[in-house]
Protein backbone atom coordinates (compact mmCIF):
# COMPACT_ATOMS: atom_id res chain seq x y z
CA UNK A 1 0.00 0.00 0.00
CA UNK A 2 1.33 3.46 -0.84
CA UNK A 3 2.04 6.03 1.87
CA UNK A 4 -0.86 8.14 0.61
CA UNK A 5 -3.23 5.18 0.81
CA UNK A 6 -2.04 4.38 4.35
CA UNK A 7 -2.57 8.01 5.40
CA UNK A 8 -6.04 7.93 3.84
CA UNK A 9 -6.85 4.85 5.96
CA UNK A 10 -5.54 6.44 9.19
CA UNK A 11 -7.55 9.60 8.46
CA UNK A 12 -10.76 7.65 7.78
CA UNK A 13 -10.22 5.63 10.98
CA UNK A 14 -9.75 8.86 12.91
CA UNK A 15 -13.00 10.37 11.62
CA UNK A 16 -14.80 7.06 12.18
CA UNK A 17 -13.79 6.88 15.85
CA UNK A 18 -16.57 9.35 16.74
CA UNK A 19 -19.40 7.59 14.86
CA UNK A 20 -22.30 6.49 17.05
CA UNK A 21 -25.04 6.20 14.43
CA UNK A 22 -27.61 3.45 14.73
CA UNK A 23 -26.88 2.93 18.42
CA UNK A 24 -23.21 2.04 17.81
CA UNK A 25 -20.66 2.88 20.48
CA UNK A 26 -18.05 5.43 19.39
CA UNK A 27 -14.58 3.84 19.42
CA UNK A 28 -12.58 6.68 20.96
CA UNK A 29 -9.90 4.33 22.26
CA UNK A 30 -8.87 3.97 18.62
CA UNK A 31 -7.52 7.53 18.86
CA UNK A 32 -4.85 6.31 21.28
CA UNK A 33 -3.63 3.94 18.55
CA UNK A 34 -3.78 6.55 15.79
CA UNK A 35 -2.25 9.52 17.65
CA UNK A 36 1.20 9.29 19.24
CA UNK A 37 1.07 9.48 23.07
CA UNK A 38 2.60 12.97 23.13
CA UNK A 39 0.38 14.22 20.31
CA UNK A 40 -0.93 17.78 20.41
CA UNK A 41 -4.57 18.50 19.60
CA UNK A 42 -5.73 22.09 19.11
CA UNK A 43 -9.16 23.64 18.66
CA UNK A 44 -9.01 27.21 17.39
CA UNK A 45 -12.49 28.28 18.36
CA UNK A 46 -14.89 29.24 19.69
CA UNK A 47 -12.46 29.02 22.60
CA UNK A 48 -8.81 28.32 21.73
CA UNK A 49 -7.90 25.07 23.50
CA UNK A 50 -4.85 22.77 23.41
CA UNK A 51 -5.42 19.16 24.47
CA UNK A 52 -3.37 16.12 25.34
CA UNK A 53 -4.64 12.89 23.80
CA UNK A 54 -6.47 11.87 27.01
CA UNK A 55 -7.69 15.42 27.59
CA UNK A 56 -9.26 15.35 24.14
CA UNK A 57 -10.81 11.88 24.40
CA UNK A 58 -12.49 11.93 27.80
CA UNK A 59 -15.00 14.80 27.36
CA UNK A 60 -15.95 13.41 23.94
CA UNK A 61 -16.41 9.95 25.40
CA UNK A 62 -18.91 11.35 27.91
CA UNK A 63 -20.72 13.39 25.26
CA UNK A 64 -21.04 10.43 22.87
CA UNK A 65 -21.73 7.72 25.47
CA UNK A 66 -24.15 9.47 27.83
CA UNK A 67 -26.81 10.17 25.20
CA UNK A 68 -26.34 13.92 24.72
CA UNK A 69 -24.87 13.45 21.23
CA UNK A 70 -26.44 10.66 19.16
CA UNK A 71 -26.52 9.69 15.49
CA UNK A 72 -23.22 11.53 15.14
CA UNK A 73 -20.74 11.17 12.34
CA UNK A 74 -18.13 13.31 10.65
CA UNK A 75 -16.38 12.79 7.35
CA UNK A 76 -13.76 14.37 5.17
CA UNK A 77 -15.07 16.12 2.05
CA UNK A 78 -11.79 17.24 0.47
CA UNK A 79 -8.10 17.02 1.25
CA UNK A 80 -4.61 17.65 0.05
CA UNK A 81 -1.74 15.63 1.43
CA UNK A 82 1.96 16.30 1.08
CA UNK A 83 4.46 13.56 1.90
CA UNK A 84 8.20 14.07 2.29
CA UNK A 85 9.99 10.90 3.33
CA UNK A 86 8.67 9.92 6.75
CA UNK A 87 6.63 13.05 7.43
CA UNK A 88 3.31 14.15 5.96
CA UNK A 89 0.83 16.95 6.30
CA UNK A 90 -2.86 16.85 5.38
CA UNK A 91 -5.20 19.81 5.09
CA UNK A 92 -8.88 19.04 4.61
CA UNK A 93 -12.46 20.12 4.85
CA UNK A 94 -15.02 18.04 6.73
CA UNK A 95 -18.72 17.85 7.51
CA UNK A 96 -20.50 16.51 10.57
CA UNK A 97 -24.06 15.82 11.65
CA UNK A 98 -25.90 14.43 14.62
CA UNK A 99 -28.49 15.15 17.29
CA UNK A 100 -27.21 17.18 20.26
CA UNK A 101 -29.48 17.48 23.30
CA UNK A 102 -32.44 16.44 21.14
CA UNK A 103 -31.75 18.98 18.37
CA UNK A 104 -30.51 17.87 14.92
CA UNK A 105 -27.48 19.77 13.67
CA UNK A 106 -25.04 19.86 10.79
CA UNK A 107 -21.74 21.64 10.51
CA UNK A 108 -18.30 21.57 9.04
CA UNK A 109 -14.87 23.00 9.17
CA UNK A 110 -11.22 22.54 8.42
CA UNK A 111 -8.69 20.13 9.93
CA UNK A 112 -4.95 19.94 9.52
CA UNK A 113 -3.26 16.70 10.49
CA UNK A 114 0.48 16.02 10.83
CA UNK A 115 1.76 12.46 10.39
CA UNK A 116 5.01 10.55 10.83
CA UNK A 117 5.91 7.07 9.66
CA UNK A 118 6.64 4.86 12.69
CA UNK A 119 7.74 1.21 12.78
CA UNK A 120 3.99 0.39 13.13
CA UNK A 121 2.97 2.59 10.16
CA UNK A 122 1.76 6.15 9.76
CA UNK A 123 0.56 7.85 12.95
CA UNK A 124 -0.78 11.30 13.82
CA UNK A 125 1.58 13.59 15.72
CA UNK A 126 -0.73 16.61 15.85
CA UNK A 127 -4.00 17.91 14.54
CA UNK A 128 -5.89 21.16 14.72
CA UNK A 129 -9.36 22.12 13.65
CA UNK A 130 -11.59 25.07 13.02
CA UNK A 131 -15.38 24.69 13.00
CA UNK A 132 -17.17 27.06 10.67
CA UNK A 133 -19.75 29.20 12.50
Amino acid sequence: MSSKAEIDVVTAEFFGAFDNRGGATADLDRIRRLVLPGGVITMTGPQFTVYTVDGFIEPRRRLLAEGRLVEFSEWETSERTEIAGDVASRFGEYRKSGVLDGEPFEGGGTKTIQFVRTPEGWRITAFAWYDQP
